[in-house]
């Protein structure tokens, strides 16, 4: 019998959230190198003022959330950036599986409640998954403008060209300009 490569590591989430500063990521990195911990899989942003990240980290056995925690306590005194963890059980672990085309989608319109439920519902009903989503108002506070950007996995047999499609009549409605492009991944 094989053993799979998680079989001794064991795996945490790690969500970090603090007013926006030079050298959070450095600060964050550093506690997991010093742990000896290897960053798996992450997505950070800018929330108004905050910065977040959200980390997958794993270890090798025995490696416990509680020393995790602690070693991340002192850098929380020292800055104030809160943190979660979270332990990851082995079936919660698994490489993201892009069997369809993948698809980058974006929104530019005036500002207003509902943009980013209409999209995603409209894509959702399809069975279009999304895996990455980000907005953000520009603009000037009295033009302001919404922008929405999403990458998602098409279903089987859905082309980048549906998608435009069905999402043509939100255009109308909403009054935004939406487009959607086909991504190529790079194999290494």
């Amino acid at each position: 019998m094989s053993t799979s490569r998680t079989d001794n590591l064991a795996h945490f989430a790690v969500t970090v959230i603090s007013k926006d500063r030079p050298g959070i990521v450095a600060d964050i990195s550093e506690v997991l190198y010093r742990l000896g911990c290897n960053i798996e899989d992450s997505s950070c942003t800018m929330l108004g003022g905050d910065f977040a990240i959200i980390l997958i980290v794993s270890h090798e056995k025995p490696f416990t959330k509680a020393r995790l925690t602690d070693e991340f306590r002192e850098l929380q005194e020292q800055t104030g950036l809160v943190t979660n963890i979270r332990s990851l059980h082995e079936d919660e672990i698994c490489a993201v599986k892009e069997e369809g085309e993948l698809c980058l989608v974006s929104v530019y319109g005036s500002d207003q409640p509902g943009i980013v439920y209409r999209v995603t519902r409209e894509l959702a009903d399809r069975q279009v998954n999304i895996t990455d989503l980000n907005t953000r108002l520009i603009g000037t506070k009295e033009e302001p403008v919404y922008v929405l950007m999403l990458e998602a996995i098409l279903p089987e047999g859905m082309a980048v060209e549906e998608v435009e499609r069905l999402l043509d009549s939100l255009k109308k409605e909403l009054n935004v300009e939406i487009s959607a492009r086909a991504i190529t991944p790079v194999s290494l």
